[in-house]
């Protein structure tokens, strides 16, 4: 049995022998070499604890894990506190913490921050801002972070001269408010303070009462608004604050004090650009304030600003704003206000669109309140241009060369042409007529008969020339002109020369038209001074003898042809319109060139170009004395 101290059979006693000297050295030399070991693995030991302190201080904040960065603190309640404010207050595109120094036996270290800061960039620009950067150092730790102990907090291991009272916020600079002027240089919108009047429907004890004596004040600044509709605006509001006017200086001044005792109403002031005068409506001013927008964009500086609990701030970083320039329009006051007197009485939908066609500048976009109310129609919305679409037909069939101004051609009341009934207005019938005639009197059996033997591509490519059917990119404008799709059979045609079937035009579009037959050639439009717009396509002009010829006919259009109610406006060129639309009352026209304007009058379900006409004459009339030449 082992450890007995008994020899059995077969087994013999071992005596231990003294080491040698070899062997009391190797063993001697292990030993060293194992404490040797046991010395350098002290030495290469991980990181100390300030450096994965500062690192897992410095991750957090990267990842903007407030309260992972917080509990690495010894005050973690106020450190996450602070650390979300920096966030929200900047509301960085990036930031990024990283440790640059550290001192294992101070148990100090040093980071570094890169902030970018910001809106990102949304859209391609050729030349994009810079990125708004913000970089700079803290210190933190003491001697307990070398021990692994809680970082100690301070605000200042965020942002050199944070405090605990203090917070940081980004905000934008700028460097002085744009004007918008109008053609002749004078100021057409500008900045301006308005006051929001919100009701707070939760402090709302009763909404019937609030509105209605908040309505009898509005009254006078807003006639349409009533005790109702006021009601029905705070109903909408479903518990939320409501706005419910917003107020020029001017309007409320006299009823400030009132408007502030009607329980829940709070007056708020914003700044806005406005035009200067208040009655100035315009779809084009929406473009206007998107280049004035967009100017204030680039223009603006940023600052970092370290706020006092007192609401006092300094600036810590950025760069000050300087001023955008000034944005000269081409709208013309007068013609502006004339076409909008000119539609305001119109129950239905109304635009008029005024050119200068030596230049392309738009003098006017003009719509009344039930046209405003469908959007900016007088700029995009397409409808069949009728009878105003012969200005196309009549210059394709004389660059065809088979017909002159003189030719005769029938105008029968109606005619059968390739299988579709073609009347006249009311079925008149001139019979053989010449075709400045049957241009001024607006025949439409003469331009369904010409338009069969045309080319498929003949009306697509006479409308090119005037602009019709061609995108502009137009600086502060946004616009359609129209379609005019080849027309493969002569049926086809024959419904797109009196400008039905699949042709289709904006108030624009038809504005164009009149000031290509103006100019001889299409304009580029133009809203600004010194942009004009870019065409997709720039076709050949039609040539000069059928433009002047169109013009000759427009004229006869008023003296002795469908538009004779303006015979008293002596230089005035026109082409009346009438067009079917698939229910209701059909849609009127008028296009006219008068000196170095060309427009447009387009007058939704107007049943004729009577109204269109008549509006006409209401637009031109105040205005013709100022009229360019």
């Amino acid at each position: 049995m082992r450890g007995s101290g008994v020899q059995g059979p077969g087994n013999r006693a071992r005596v231990a022998q003294p080491p040698t000297l070899d062997a009391m050295r190797k063993s001697m030399g292990i030993a060293v070499v194992g404490v040797f070991a046991l010395v350098l693995g002290g030495c290469s030991s991980g990181p100390t604890d300030t450096e994965q302190a500062a690192q897992q201080f410095a991750e957090a904040l990267t990842q903007r894990n407030a309260q992972a960065a917080a509990d690495l603190t010894s005050d973690p309640a106020a450190a996450a506190a602070a650390i979300t404010q920096m966030f929200d207050g900047l509301d960085p595109q990036d930031v990024r913490f990283t440790v640059a120094t550290t001192d294992s036996d101070a148990g100090t270290f040093t980071l570094a921050a890169d902030w970018t800061l910001g809106e990102p960039e949304t859209a391609p620009a050729p030349a994009p801002a810079p990125p708004e950067k913000w970089t700079y150092t803290t210190t933190g730790g003491g001697a307990g972070v070398a021990d692994g102990g809680a970082i100690p907090w301070d605000p200042q291991l965020l942002a050199p001269g944070l405090t605990a009272d203090s917070t940081l916020r980004y905000t934008t600079l700028s460097g002085g408010s744009p004007t918008v002027l109008d053609a002749a240089g004078r100021p057409l919108m500008a900045e301006q303070t308005v006051t929001l009047v919100n009701v707070d429907t939760v402090q709302t004890p009763d909404p019937a009462v609030t509105a209605a004596a908040l309505a009898p004040l509005l009254a006078t600044v807003a006639p349409t608004l009533t005790a109702a509709s006021v009601q029905a605006d705070l109903a909408a509001a479903q518990g939320k604050t409501a706005t419910v006017i917003t107020l020029r200086d001017a309007d409320l001044e006299p009823i400030a004090g009132a408007l502030a005792a009607v329980p829940g109403v709070t007056l708020v002031k914003q700044t806005r650009l406005l035009t200067v005068d208040k009655a100035d409506t315009s779809p084009a001013l929406d473009g206007l304030r998107q280049l004035w927008q967009e100017g204030q964009d680039a223009a603006a500086g940023w600052a970092v600003q370290l706020v006092r609990a007192n609401g006092s701030a300094d600036m810590v970083a950025g760069v000050e704003g300087t001023r955008a320039p000034d944005i000269a329009s081409t709208l013309d006051p007068a013609v502006q206000s004339a076409a909008q007197d000119a539609l305001a009485a119109l129950p239905q939908q109304a635009a008029i669109v005024a050119i200068r066609p030596s230049t392309g500048a738009v003098l006017a976009v003009a719509q009344n309140a039930p046209a405003t109310a469908q959007g900016p129609i007088a700029l995009t919305g397409l409808y069949p241009p009728g009878s105003t679409f012969k200005t196309v037909t009549t210059s394709a069939a004389l660059q065809q060369g088979s017909v002159t101004p003189d030719t005769v051609l029938p105008c029968p009341g109606s005619a059968n042409i390739e299988g579709r009934t073609i009347p006249n207005d009311d079925n008149f019938d001139l019979g053989a007529v010449p075709l400045h005639t049957a241009f001024a009197r607006s025949c439409n059996t003469t331009m369904g008969q010409l338009a069969v033997a045309m080319g498929p591509n003949a009306l697509h490519d006479a409308a090119l020339q005037f602009g019709l059917g061609v995108d502009y990119v137009t600086p502060g404008l946004t616009t359609v002109t129209g379609s005019v799709p080849a027309a493969d059979t002569p049926a086809q045609r024959v419904e797109a020369a009196i400008g039905q079937g699949q042709v289709t035009a904006s108030p624009f579009g038809m504005a164009m038209v009149a000031a290509s037959i103006a100019k001889g050639s299409a304009p580029a439009p133009m809203l600004v001074l010194g942009q004009p717009g870019t065409a997709n396509l720039t076709p050949a002009a039609a040539p000069v003898q059928v433009t002047d010829e169109l013009r000759t006919m427009m004229r006869e259009t008023v003296t002795a042809g469908t538009a004779t109610q303006l015979v008293d406006l002596p230089d005035l060129r026109g082409k009346t319109g009438t067009a079917e639309v698939d229910s209701g009352p059909a849609h009127g026209w008028f296009v006219g060139i008068d000196g170095d304007v060309a427009f447009a009058v387009f007058v939704a379900g107007a049943d004729s170009s009577a109204p269109a006409v008549d509006a006409a004459g209401r637009f031109l009339r105040p205005i013709q004395a100022q009229l360019p030449r």
